[in-house]
């Protein structure tokens, strides 16, 4: 008999599931990071969670091999929706946030963070020191990201005049926010492992796993495009190194994409399966991304009822 998945039972009776995918309303989603991050998954919330609750039984382990601003694996601690989250990243200043939060310093950023006099001229002074010590990075690393346009910190990335409603640099500084995120993810640090790495390395190492699963949104552009010059410090990669081994993992997957005819045609090459989805990119406009998986029947099928989970407060 299949094991149900105990996210099952927390579905809401006498809630109507929506007969198309609808294009979600991130202001539904809780925001779990300190990161405003380009190409954030937000939007794709409520689809982890359906994906993950479609699965057989709850993965002991969840891999996000490219952690980024940390939305997914924090949703998936958070709500418990794995036994264990092992988030990776490459990038070292995002890494010192992420290892000073879950393994280090976290009530001292939160703290450094409240206690910050914010002016021009103090950010300025603090981007352009040189860090110390780890939590340092991670303070100069979340405000460089908060005050940079679109949350990019990418070489030659430029950082807020106007701001939101005019309101200029600190129109995305936010540090009651921000450091209530932060103690909310040090008190589930227990559920979450970071490494700083080659999400593509990890995987390696863990594709054996079949009670592993890996949620893979590499910060990269598809073949032909340039924007990841622009959006991240790392930003090229071997797309067909990437298919091959995501086709290794014994566990299942679940990757993200541009929806592109060459990204299509390498999903095919491998037999994965395909499923475009409604998003909103940044400027508002809408757009499809494409879901890759071994089996993605549950995206096409009556979408079970995100709205209708309650998620497990931390």
């Amino acid at each position: 008999m299949k094991e149900r998945h105990p996210l099952a039972e927390m579905l809401l009776p006498g809630l109507e599931a929506p007969t198309a995918p609808q294009i979600v309303n991130v202001a539904s989603v809780p925001q779990r990071s300190p990161f405003r991050y380009p190409g954030g998954k937000t939007w794709l919330i409520p689809r982890i969670r359906d994906w993950l609750v479609s699965l057989p039984k709850r993965p002991a382990l969840f891999v996000e091999p490219f952690a980024g601003g940390g939305i997914v694996a924090l949703t998936v601690a958070m709500e418990q929706l794995a036994g264990e989250v092992l988030m990776v990243e490459l990038d070292s200043r995002v890494a010192a946030v992420w290892r000073t939060i879950i393994t280090g310093d976290a009530e001292w950023l939160a703290e450094k963070i409240e206690t910050f006099v914010f002016t021009p001229d103090s950010v300025l002074d603090l981007l352009n020191t040189k860090p110390l010590t780890d939590r340092e990075l991670a303070f100069q690393t979340i405000l460089r990201n908060r005050v940079s346009h679109g949350g990019i910190m990418a070489p030659g990335a430029g950082i807020i005049k106007t701001g939101e409603s005019g309101k200029g640099l600190g129109s995305r500084w936010y540090p009651q926010t921000l450091s209530r995120r932060i103690r909310r993810i040090a008190h589930i640090r227990d559920r979450i492992r970071f490494i700083e790495g080659d999400g593509l390395e990890i995987m390696q190492q863990e594709h054996a796993r079949s009670d592993a699963v890996f949620f893979i949104d590499p910060p990269y552009s598809a073949p032909g495009k340039r924007a990841g010059s622009r959006l991240y410090t790392h930003f090229q990669v071997d797309h067909r190194k990437l298919f091959d081994q995501a086709a290794r993992l014994k566990g299942d997957f679940l990757m993200t994409y541009d929806n592109t005819a060459s990204i299509r045609r390498l999903a095919e090459e491998f037999a994965f399966d395909l499923q475009a989805i409604a998003m909103k990119n940044t400027h508002h406009a809408e757009m499809t991304e494409l879901l890759i998986g071994k089996d993605l029947r549950w995206a096409r099928e009556t979408p079970l009822q995100a709205r209708a989970y309650q998620a497990v407060a931390a």
